[in-house]
């Protein structure tokens, strides 16, 4: 399936000067993690006040690059300098589960004619990380599998914002939208699960 994620080793490739910057400065992969935590909390703060200053919805497409920067960063250091530890990879996965979440959050705020499908929306992307985790659960690897991936979403997320800055009103459209992610979720879900099964 299509998905941004297949383009995570060229990015990986062009964070390999930051990732020894970081080194160099005894920064560790979980405080990456706790850092790109830390950063959802603003972007969600900061896209909640989006209506009081437009501006503000450019949180999204930058905060969202930098998050997926760090993202990448905290496994390419923990992997390339030995950091790898149970408490990290815990720290991993509860922190993108809950960024996402807080980051999504304000969508039911900007998008309320859509309420139960942004809520539905936001639970299917739960459930499509742990589908993910399930891979690696029964015996298989952690499955990353698209079309609707952490990073699509983010990628869809950082366009929405762009729109929003520019005052262009999705609401006549959101319902649509919203179907088709959550189509795209459901697929996603289901093919990570089938993939984990294959491979266990």
């Amino acid at each position: 399936m299509i998905s941004i994620y297949k383009l995570k080793p060229k990015f990986q490739q062009l964070l390999n000067p930051v990732l020894v910057f970081l080194h160099q400065r005894e920064i560790t992969a979980n405080q990456i993690t706790i850092g790109s935590v830390i950063l959802s909390l603003i972007i969600a703060l900061l896209f909640w006040n989006a209506d009081a200053y437009n501006w503000f919805f450019l949180s999204l497409p930058i905060g969202l690059l930098l998050r997926m920067a760090l993202n990448a960063l905290d496994g390419m250091m923990a992997r390339k300098f030995n950091q790898m530890s149970k408490l990290g990879e815990i720290l991993n996965e509860v922190g993108d589960i809950v960024s996402d979440v807080i980051i999504f959050f304000p969508l039911l705020k900007f998008q309320s004619e859509s309420l139960y499908l942004v809520v539905v929306f936001i639970t299917l992307s739960v459930i499509n990380e742990f589908a993910g985790l399930l891979g690696k659960a029964i015996g298989g690897e952690r499955r990353y599998d698209g079309p609707m991936g952490k990073s699509d979403r983010a990628l869809l997320l950082g366009v929405y914002g762009l729109i929003l800055f520019f005052g262009v009103d999705v609401s006549g459209f959101s319902t649509y939208i919203f179907g088709i992610i959550i189509l795209l979720l459901i697929v996603s879900s289901f093919t990570r699960l089938k993939k984990a099964l294959n491979e266990a």
